[in-house]
């Protein structure tokens, strides 16, 4: 095919925005990252750090050695451990059940959960809810509200409704009940949905902040998340003493270091899920 002009035009105006747009998004990670790891004597020299002439992990050490923001990575990591499994066993039950025609009522169910996709209760009934519960301060008032998404049941039903049929009847002739088709026959098969919205659900719990701000008012319970939003709005922290006689950072260097910290744990996670997310997305949505 015959390249013109325009086309070439085109195309070198499209790389430059495209280089502009991905410089200009880039750059503040960057900063982020050149800032946490300067030499916390060199920052306080310049203020404005690029090119470090000297690396340090002061500030990381500093802030991972405090009580307080070490109890914040713990709370984050049980709420994405806890709260992705809780939530896949909730999901994958709730669509292989809809995902069965045999089943009764299983239209008037699908609409059920698809108002809830529509409609939300608003932050007022949510909060009385939880207060009515008893959660107010416990970990669970940020697991139980997010359990299942109406969104993923909906696309993992997708994903079940492409398996064939033939296979749970030729289990159910060699003496399998539906408990052991779903655990042997049908979760094996659906790793990649699985690890997809496994994904999905491990991003949510591990950015818990809106809710865990309205739950949760012990200090000691905050995830990563309210914690840095306080790091970022107080610049003297006394809850981020490490030790008396350690000499701290620079606010800023802790407050880069911080962000760093919160961030990195949950992308490598996505390189271990890569080969599944595509397929476990893709399969689900075409099918449902």
């Amino acid at each position: 095919m015959r390249i013109t002009i325009g086309d070439r035009i085109f195309n070198v105006v499209n790389l430059l925005l495209l280089g502009l747009i991905a410089v200009v998004t880039f750059f503040p990670l960057y900063y982020v990252f050149a800032v946490s790891f300067t030499d916390p004597t060199e920052y306080l020299r310049k203020s404005f750090v690029l090119f470090p002439q000297t690396w340090s992990l002061a500030s990381y050490k500093y802030l991972l050695s405090t009580p307080a923001f070490a109890r914040s990575l713990g709370v984050s990591a049980y709420l994405a451990v806890v709260g992705t499994a809780c939530s896949l066993v909730v999901t994958a039950a709730l669509a292989y059940v809809l995902s069965r025609k045999r089943l009764r009522g299983r239209q008037a169910i699908l609409l059920l959960i698809l108002i809830t996709i529509l409609f939300s209760p608003g932050i007022i009934p949510n909060y009385i809810l939880i207060r009515q519960l008893h959660l107010i301060n416990s970990l669970w008032s940020l697991i139980l509200p997010a359990l299942a998404s109406g969104w993923n049941v909906i696309l993992m039903k997708g994903f079940f409704d492409s398996i064939p049929a033939e296979l749970e009847e030729s289990a159910a002739m060699d003496g399998c009940n539906d408990l052991s088709i779903w655990f042997r026959i049908i979760l094996p098969l659906s790793l990649p949905s699985l690890a997809a919205f496994g994904l999905f659900y491990a991003v949510g719990y591990w950015n818990q902040f809106f809710n865990a701000l309205i739950y949760i008012n012990d200090a000691s319970k905050w995830p990563i998340q309210v914690m840095l939003q306080n790091m970022l709005l107080n610049a003297n922290n006394s809850d981020l003493m490490a030790d008396a006689s350690a000499v701290a950072p620079p606010t800023e260097t802790l407050k880069m270091a911080a962000v760093i910290v919160a961030t990195v744990p949950i992308l490598l996670v996505y390189p271990f899920l890569q080969k599944h997310f595509a397929k476990g997305a893709m399969v689900g949505s075409v099918k449902g």
